[in-house]
């Protein structure tokens, strides 16, 4: 019997497998679709953009340099984007007003595509020890107090926890019974490769029109189109050549022709979110949890930072160290971003609707984001970087995405953090926290010494994943350090936990 069962072998679910594997859990990972190889993950069809809190985590776990090399490369943006197909001048944003930050290898978005990332993340998770079994598809799931079985023909496969990362249509999610609410779509939503006969009628990048929104890419013939129709189209019929040019000509107001269609899919911005993450031994994350649009390119980034907050909390439960309520925490801390993501992506579809008022907001939000102001506070958003979670301080920096702390021997905390381990920082000459540290070494990594800039704390306590648990001032109260790493790992020297 394994640890955990993960069911989706996409970014999301290999990069949860590879921080359980990280932490000496057993995993496997079952995947439906056979091959590894798709039109759809590579590029340009597969291209994704990875926000800079999602490049952190990649940075934090020793993964960011395979990363960019494996996207051949992977192009650097640093405030950029779009809201509504509006876009943003990154020469606007103000990066002194985003809080808490410090210089670090991973302060920028990367442009890469899926291909690349799960080639990255198979690999680590082949070195840590996790089975990936591909063409198993899961057509019922079981569970007790202390196991769930997921079936799949005539095989069973037992674990003391499951976890879907199985997609936006994810089976788990349906046979473990969660309630998925939502809105329903406004439009329906292409990509399309094609050939054009006659690429120059349209215009490059984003061009929010009259009647919905268009987008060229700069490869050739990769193109994006919404049409306001009610989501009535998605998945409904095959999208063939002579409707994609209809669409497409009445969205962008020319006579355009698409000479061919190579590959097509479509979308739409239904918005829908099960009501928690959890349901006794199963949990879900990604796109299984959470479906949205695109718009603003969220919904692997939003994966990624769930797989980042249940992998420690997941392998802490199953070593048996967790404090009560641990994996609970889970739900808590991810629904909130996964609820805000899902009005993000409400929000631009309001603006972008074809009619008098939206025409009329859209004036307003080009004026907004035609300023300093408006553009860091868009870029601030997704970014990731200005998440905070309520963690019951009132300390300005608990909650929040730890800046990448460096210490005068070079030290960085983005190094401290590959072996997934939590990390005290203590910036006093006098150790202040050494002997409190004591005992959880198998759950913390400790590292004293005055930093080139400590943003005025004088010690923090930081989760595996990377979150500030706890900071304290120039003098550190030592009790209030060991009451916060007991809420997060446990009672000190209580469990070995798995292997420093």
């Amino acid at each position: 019997m394994h640890d955990v069962v993960i069911v989706g072998a996409g970014p999301v679910g290999l990069f949860l497998a590879c921080e359980l594997g990280l932490a000496g859990c057993s995993v496997l990972v079952l995947e439906r679709e056979a091959e590894t190889s798709s039109p759809w993950r590579a590029a340009p069809l597969g291209m994704r953009g990875l926000s800079a809190a999602s490049v952190e985590a990649f940075y934090r776990r020793g993964m960011l340099d395979p990363l960019l090399k494996a996207s051949h490369p992977g192009t650097r943006s640093r405030g950029g984007g779009h809201f509504a197909g509006m876009m943003l001048d990154p020469a606007k944003v103000d990066f002194a007003a985003l809080p808490y930050r410090l210089p670090s290898p991973a302060t920028e978005g990367v442009m890469t595509n899926l291909e690349a990332v799960e080639t990255v993340l198979s690999e680590r998770a082949a070195m840590l020890g996790v089975e990936v079994r591909r063409g198993v598809t899961v057509s019922a799931i079981a569970q007790d107090d202390e196991t769930v079985v997921a079936r799949a023909g005539e095989h069973e496969f037992a674990a003391r926890w499951l976890v879907g990362c199985d997609g936006g249509r994810s089976a788990v999610r349906g046979l473990a019974g969660f309630d998925f609410a939502g809105t329903d779509p406004q439009f329906t939503g292409y990509v399309v490769l094609a050939t054009i006969a006659d690429p120059e009628k349209l215009r490059p990048g984003f061009n929010l029109t009259p009647t919905g929104m268009y987008l060229q890419m700069p490869a050739k013939g990769h193109l994006g189109v919404m049409e306001f129709d009610g989501g009535a189209f998605d998945r409904s019929q095959r999208p063939t050549r002579e409707h994609l040019q209809a669409v497409l000509r009445r969205v962008s107001g020319t006579d355009v022709t698409l000479s061919d269609v190579h590959l097509a899919s479509s979308f739409t911005d239904r918005a829908m979110q099960t009501t928690t993450y959890r349901q006794g031994r199963v949990l879900l994350a990604g796109d299984a949890a959470h479906i949205h649009s695109p718009l603003g390119a969220q919904g692997l980034n939003l994966g990624l930072g769930d797989a980042m907050n249940l992998g420690w909390k997941l392998a802490a439960t199953v070593h048996g160290y967790a404090p009560d309520g641990l994996v609970d925490t889970y739900t808590r801390e991810r629904h909130q971003i996964g609820a805000w993501v899902l009005d993000w992506t409400r929000a631009q579809a309001a603006v972008m609707r074809p009619d008098p008022h939206a025409q009329a907001l859209q004036g307003v939000i080009r004026d907004l984001i035609g300023t300093r102001d408006g553009t860091t506070y868009v870029a601030d958003k997704v970014s990731g970087s200005s998440i905070r979670y309520d963690l019951g301080s009132e300390h300005p920096l608990v909650g929040r995405n730890a800046p990448d702390f460096c210490l005068e021997d070079g030290t960085r905390l983005g190094d401290l953090l590959q072996d997934g381990r939590g990390v005290a920082l203590d910036f006093s000459i006098d150790r202040y926290l050494h002997g409190s540290a004591m005992g959880w070494e198998s759950r913390m990594r400790y590292a004293a010494g005055p930093a080139i800039d400590d943003l005025g704390a004088g010690a923090v306590l930081v989760r595996p994943d990377g979150i500030v648990a706890w900071a304290g001032d120039r003098d550190p109260d030592r009790e209030a350090f060991e009451r916060a790493a007991g809420r997060w790992f446990g009672s000190p020297a209580s469990f070995p936990g798995p292997a420093a």
